[in-house]
């Protein structure tokens, strides 16, 4: 069975993240929201509280299949989380998926993880997809990695990772049963 681990931070766009919580563990498939602070409660970027499952010193990340990052205004944390970095350099040297929303894209781009890729990310972020081919469909996976635009593709990104890890036809069934683009 696939396991996915999202990383959380202060500041982030609630829906970017807990969107994509909410439709992988409808889709059955194991997902761990992880705290980089040393707390699991986030402060999202709208004042919404929430708890995570676990800290990022205490998990095994090489242990899952996918790595997320939503995005919001606590993108600029992920971009200060060392130990994140060398995650995401080691999941994606090994053609593990990772994939980001909104402003999280740029993590990868500041990585240099998107030379020669396809890409999207928040528009006012574009400049931070460095060395990709920026593209504005709603969601662009370009190899192991998948990048989206902001808190109204979320749903469309959260399907795309069911699509990666399961089928495009449990997406899909996933995406009727939610009444998503009927």
């Amino acid at each position: 069975m696939s396991k996915v681990a999202i990383v959380f931070t202060d500041g982030v766009e609630e829906i970017e993240g807990l969107t994509v919580v909410d439709l992988v563990r409808r889709a059955k498939i194991q997902i761990d929201m992880i705290s980089i602070k040393d707390t699991k409660t986030i402060e999202g970027s709208h004042g919404i509280s929430f708890q995570t499952d676990m800290l990022y010193k205490d998990a095994d990340i090489d242990s899952y299949d996918m790595l997320v990052l939503p995005g919001g205004p606590g993108t600029q944390n992920l971009k200060a989380f060392k130990p994140l970095h060398e995650d995401i350099i080691k999941f994606n040297a090994a053609g593990k998926n990772i994939a980001a929303i909104c402003a999280a894209p740029t993590v990868f781009g500041m990585l240099g993880l998107l030379e020669g890729k396809n890409a999207c990310s928040y528009e006012s972020c574009e400049e931070g997809l460095v060395g990709a081919k920026v593209l504005r469909d709603e969601v662009v996976t370009d190899g192991n990695i998948t990048t989206s635009r902001g808190v109204g593709t979320a749903i469309a990104f959260a399907l795309r990772l069911v699509e990666l890890l399961k089928s495009k036809e449990e997406a899909d069934a996933l995406g009727k049963s939610i009444m998503y683009k009927l």
